[in-house]
């Protein structure tokens, strides 16, 4: 085969000196019109084998079950591989057509050479992205941080094909430029800071489960609060309520506090955690008259009968005088509303009782006695939720009255004017 190019070229060059060419100009003007008709030749060989290649991968695709085959076509892994017969093509036909100039092909080769390098990256990437949206299809990687993944593998194959490239453009040893690059280190470390802390983090945070692809997230740092739609090398994405998106340095998830709704989303329930202001002088003992009262409410009649049988037990042991309410065990109408509150929530529906429920006072403020309510919902998504926290309160405001109890609230602007016309019509 090199016999008959050279015959061919020789031949070719005779045919150009016919036309009174110097011998020099011939065999130039016969390189390059011999290498312009190749390369055209090879492009339009280049572009045939990748369509056929592509048809039939689509061809193969669709008589398959798979899906990964699709994902090929997709990441253009045929282009890539359809590269391969025309590079071997033409590093033949130009080590033969360059033979007498040791200097060009020496330029060429290394051209060559760092190209096949770029694509074998490429098939490389292709074949890595292909993995990944093959993945994402299957449930049980769908909350993994993939993307994180390909770019850290990535970042790691780039990193060897530079090396390999400056080997091969300055003809270094390896060994020699791996001791120049540890003493340069200090300095890439500076420059690619950024880059390495966003690569130990995203390890990090695949490794301990820190953060999953789905979780709702509360980073109040950079004003996120939604789901985490994506996770990469250098930047976690969330998409918060108001459907914008907050981008989060990965770095941050291992350095700073936020908050996962994770383990709120996969345990029995979501917490309800909220007071009402109590006036403390509301607060007051019951008489026998409210007693009587308080029993028609059915939930708290049990609570009101065990007690008063508790109260004259307790206070006929000691001899107590009840001429007056403080002197020894008396109910308040502060008590029995707890007790309604921990019965209503008991007989809630929507509220999951396997998990902790308490009705308590915190410490006394300025606005009045906080009565807490701490419990759990069954359903734990948030418009559902908020509906059943609403319509618990709700009813516990209304219920307030029946206790003759009152809640706290700051005087409105009427609430002064009817007072000062109150007092004007006193004074008159």
């Amino acid at each position: 085969m090199a016999y008959k190019l050279d015959k061919y070229l020789s031949d070719f060059s005779k045919n150009i000196i016919d036309f009174g060419i110097s011998p020099v100009y011939a065999e130039l003007v016969t390189i390059f019109v011999n290498a312009f008709v190749f390369i055209l030749v090879l492009t339009l060989l280049d572009k045939i084998l990748k369509r056929f290649i592509i048809e039939v991968f689509k061809i193969f695709s669709n008589k398959t079950k798979s899906s990964f085959d699709d994902f090929l076509i997709l990441t253009n892994f045929p282009r890539y591989i359809g590269h391969i017969i025309p590079l071997v093509i033409f590093k033949w036909f130009f080590l033969e057509l360059l033979e007498d100039y040791p200097e060009t092909t020496y330029w060429l080769l290394k051209a060559f050479n760092t190209y096949v390098i770029l694509l074998i990256l490429k098939i490389i990437r292709s074949l890595l992205r292909t993995a990944r949206n093959y993945f994402q299809t299957k449930e049980q990687y769908f909350d993994k941080p993939l993307q994180s993944y390909l770019q850290v593998t990535m970042l790691f194959l780039w990193g060897i094909g530079i090396f390999f490239f400056i080997l091969e453009l300055f003809d270094k040893n390896a060994m020699n430029f791996v001791l120049q690059l540890g003493a340069a280190s200090a300095v890439l470390l500076l420059i690619f800071k950024d880059t390495i802390l966003g690569f130990v983090a995203s390890i990090q945070v695949s490794i301990n489960d820190i953060v999953r692809i789905g979780d709702w997230i509360t980073f109040s740092k950079y004003g996120a609060d939604g789901n985490v739609t994506e996770i990469n090398l250098a930047t976690v994405r969330v998409q918060n309520w108001d459907m914008t998106y907050t981008t989060i340095p990965t770095y941050s998830l291992i350095s700073d506090s936020f908050q996962n709704w994770r383990g709120m989303q996969e345990s029995g329930g979501r917490r309800i955690k909220r007071s009402v202001y109590i006036k403390q002088n509301s607060v007051r003992f019951l008489t026998s008259e409210d007693l009587i009262e308080l029993k028609k409410i059915q939930l708290v009649a049990p609570y009101i009968e065990h007690m008063e049988r508790e109260v004259i037990r307790t206070n006929r042991k000691h001899e107590v005088d009840d001429s007056l309410p403080i002197n020894g065990l008396n109910q308040t109408n502060l008590g029995v509303f707890r007790k309604y509150i921990d019965a209503y929530l008991y007989e809630n529906p929507a509220i999951n009782k396997d998990l902790f429920l308490m009705v308590r006072h915190l410490a006394p403020t300025s606005q009045g006695i906080p009565l807490e309510i701490f419990c759990f919902s069954h359903d734990k998504r948030w418009e559902n939720y908020e509906h059943i926290q609403a319509d618990i309160f709700d009813h516990i405001i209304a219920a307030v009255r029946y206790f003759d109890l009152e809640i706290f609230e700051e005087p409105s602007s009427r609430d002064i004017t009817n007072y000062l016309t109150h007092l004007n019509q006193q004074i008159r």
